[in-house]
């Protein structure tokens, strides 16, 4: 593994890691590591909820992933990893639409109230299962649980 993050963290969210930050080595803590790369795993065009990697790993819940993803997610791919419901990350709503698009990501049109009329992520037609066999279509959440290696 060994992953070193030389991004600039995505911003602040609330949760923990348990305390962990980088090491003297400039190494991730593991359960960053580990979170970093299931979102690496998401197939482009598709993604993943902080709910559905926390389950995949069997280990912490979503406001753990999300702040693995704020504090390190910039050596990742970060737009993979979203809000179950499928509205885009504060701050990065336009980095992240030019990936969805650049990448075919199921995208739903935002209503005349959303501000700045940012669509959202079809997460019926986008969320991926971790199965290998889903890559190019269907919907569900993390089914891999504890014990299921990507």
């Amino acid at each position: 593994m060994g992953r070193m993050s030389m991004e600039e963290p995505m911003g602040e969210t609330d949760g923990g890691t348990g305390g962990e930050t980088f090491g003297e080595t400039g190494e991730l803590p593991e359960y960053a590591e580990r979170v970093l790369d299931v979102a690496d795993a998401i197939p482009p065009g598709r993604v993943m909820t902080y709910g559905d990697v926390a389950e995949w790993l069997g280990e912490g819940g979503p406001r753990q992933v999300g702040r693995v993803m704020a504090l390190y997610g910039g050596s990742a791919s970060w737009w993979r990893v979203v809000r179950a419901d499928g509205t885009l990350l504060p701050g990065h709503e336009l980095r992240a639409l030019a990936h969805y698009r650049e990448e075919g990501t199921p995208l739903r049109a935002a209503g005349p109230a959303a501000e700045g009329h940012v669509p959202r992520i079809d997460m019926r037609r986008a969320r991926w299962d971790g199965g290998a066999g889903s890559a190019d279509g269907g919907a569900g959440g993390a089914r891999g649980g504890a014990g299921t290696h990507i």
